[in-house]
């Protein structure tokens, strides 16, 4: 089971963005968010609820779950690097 970390979300959401050459401004568009919004989950200071994690999936169009585990990793690297 791998335990909650505030920072996954927001790492995982950075990374995939910028592999798609996407600015905040940008995809904030696409997902419907505001960009300082996206930028608060991005840098761990606010957390994504499901409507916003499910609204930023199909922004990326890739599903929800697959979105979810790509955090899930991310949360066990992190916990494993003690961050």
């Amino acid at each position: 089971m791998v335990e909650y970390h505030k920072l996954a979300a927001g790492r995982v959401i950075r990374r995939i963005r910028k592999e798609k050459g996407l600015s905040q401004e940008v995809f904030s568009g696409f997902a419907g968010l505001a960009r300082s919004h996206l930028a608060m989950i991005e840098n761990g200071s606010k957390q994504a609820n499901f409507e916003t994690i499910w609204r930023i999936a199909n922004a990326f169009e890739m599903r929800v779950y697959e979105l979810v585990r790509q955090m899930e990793q991310e949360a066990e690297t992190l916990y494993k690097a003690g961050r």
